[in-house]
């Protein structure tokens, strides 16, 4: 899958594409659905499928206390490449993006940079300064120019709307069977391994680290989990913690997992954290020698999860 989040590297070719535009945060059933149903007729057509979105969404944008994002953006990337998308076109939302006329959008960026020729949105889409662009418009201007535009309507899985407002939910619960059913796919967060404090290693518990933003949805507190891409296709097991690890003074998001009869060096290795199931919040300890004797609990906790 190609990345492109420079929208000056665009230069019109005349090659066509099939698309879609939308936040896609979480990609789930739903979003899988819009993105199959596309795939086939990109088939069709003989043409790439370019998934459309924007960094940051535009909620975050124009709101401070903007929703979490269920996945980081370097996830987002890695699930729309598994699932066969040719492009992945990040727009940078900014105030220029924000002030386009919905218009201009359409004829600058849809037909003329990219030159779609069948475009799907949700039924709710909504484009341009002031939000002034909907389907509609992208429909009476598309059939000017060739490009073909579908509404998407909303996915029901058991009578329920599938949505990211009820994935979030769910992850600020740590209710992960629920997310998982939602997304259709357990529920992974992906990164690099990087150097922590290696406090971990002195009472017996080394970790590995990632990074994780601030604004992430997971509830903070101790998982059960599976670590994947440690050593080629074997899966780990392991206790992990998401947090700011409060008892040391901590202030940096991370998810810190001790994975169980493991201690190799794998630093700078990417890896995926399946998160299985939770088991406590984050909270702050008197003295580090009882967080030890909790993490003794937490991973004996975590291992009859995994066994079973």
């Amino acid at each position: 899958m190609k990345f492109i989040n420079d929208l000056k590297s665009l230069k019109h070719s005349g090659e066509a594409c099939v698309a879609t535009i939308g936040n896609f945060d979480g990609l789930h059933l739903g979003h899988q659905t819009i993105i199959s149903n596309l795939k086939k007729k990109a088939n069709d057509l003989q043409l790439p499928l370019t998934v459309i979105s924007f960094e940051p969404l535009p909620i975050e944008y124009f709101v401070a206390d903007a929703p979490a994002r269920i996945y980081p953006l370097r996830d987002k990337i890695r699930i729309l490449s598994k699932m066969g998308v040719d492009n992945f076109l990040c727009l940078k939302f900014n105030q220029d993006l924000a002030n386009t006329p919905p218009i201009e959008f359409i004829e600058n960026i849809l037909l003329d940079k990219l030159n779609v020729k069948y475009l799907a949105v949700g039924d709710d889409f909504r484009f341009g300064y002031q939000r002034g662009g909907d389907f509609t418009l992208l429909q009476e201007i598309g059939a000017k120019h060739g490009m073909n535009v579908t509404d998407t309507k909303t996915q029901l899985l058991q009578g329920l709307r599938i949505s990211s407002t009820r994935i979030r939910k769910a992850l600020a619960e740590g209710e992960l069977s629920i997310v998982n059913t939602l997304l259709g796919q357990a529920y992974q967060l992906s990164g690099r391994i990087r150097h922590g404090d290696k406090k971990g290693r002195t009472i017996g518990f080394p970790t590995i680290n990632m990074k994780v933003p601030k604004n992430i949805a997971p509830r903070l507190g101790v998982y059960a989990v599976k670590i994947h891409g440690l050593d080629g296709e074997k899966t780990h097991f392991g206790v992990s913690n998401l947090g700011i690890r409060p008892t040391v003074g901590g202030t940096e998001k991370r998810l810190e997992t001790h994975v169980f009869d493991f201690d190799a060096l794998v630093y700078g290795q990417h890896i995926r954290i399946e998160l299985i199931e939770f088991i406590r919040d984050e909270k702050h300890f008197e003295t580090f020698e009882v967080l030890k004797q909790q993490i003794i609990k937490d991973a004996e906790t975590a291992k009859r999860i995994l066994q079973n």
